[in-house]
């Protein structure tokens, strides 16, 4: 009998390599002070220009704003799927309440291990790397997104949401290297590290839509 090859990973898992393997790049370079550091240093000098509209932007970053915008997606989306008899309907908000506590339970003891210093735009203190703010706004927008988009029909409104998400992440981003309050390499880890937490959020939703077009038959609406 002929040995099958293995198959190759599919859909949100297939794409975690990349993330992975870029955020072990830049970690490693970070605690080894490598060639990536240098040029790290030298974009965000040439970059950092402190304003208020900067440090309006990072702020989107704070769990005071970002999580409250979550929590009422994760709220709206359990309702609906418990009021429309959906299967499981629990478990998508179970996954985007999971993938918000695992922020600060992953970025907190890699700021310790790290020990990366702040960019001269801030008091001297050490523990920047990666990005707390990046990563909450990448997990908290990403996963609201990820959670509304199958409610929602209307294509355009469906771009809109993505854009919007993409937006909010990238102005967060932008205003935090602006401000001196991360070096680029710090948000650019933390977009790897919220990728990653969002491909757990994606899981439940694409089994979901497979049970769907598969015509599963809901525990409550009988068979389809």
């Amino acid at each position: 009998m002929p040995v099958s090859s293995p198959r190759p990973l599919r859909g949100p898992l297939g794409l975690l390599a990349v993330p992975v393997l870029l955020f072990v790049l830049i970690t490693w370079q970070v605690v080894a002070d490598g060639p990536l550091v240098g040029m790290d240093e030298r974009v965000s000098r040439a970059f950092v220009h402190p304003d208020r509209f900067s440090e309006l932007l990072a702020d989107l970053g704070n769990v005071q704003v970002a999580v409250p915008v979550l929590a009422l997606a994760l709220a709206g989306v359990a309702w609906l799927g418990r009021t429309r008899g959906v299967d499981r309907w629990w478990l998508p908000p179970l996954a985007g309440v999971a993938a918000m506590v695992l922020v600060p339970a992953l970025v907190a003891p890699l700021k310790e291990w790290t020990d990366r210093p702040g960019t001269p735009a801030v008091p001297p203190a050490v523990g920047y790397y990666p990005s707390g703010h990046t990563a909450t706004a990448v997990v908290a927008y990403g996963a609201a997104t990820l959670l509304l988009l199958p409610l929602l029909r209307a294509p355009a409104v469906r771009r809109l949401l993505v854009v919007l998400c993409a937006v909010l992440v990238l102005g967060v981003s932008y205003g935090l290297v602006r401000r001196g309050y991360h070096w680029p390499l710090d948000v650019v880890a933390s977009w790897c590290l919220g990728a990653v937490l969002l491909t757990g959020v994606s899981l439940p939703l694409s089994r979901s839509r497979r049970r769907s077009s598969a015509g599963t038959a809901s525990s409550r609406t009988g068979p389809s």
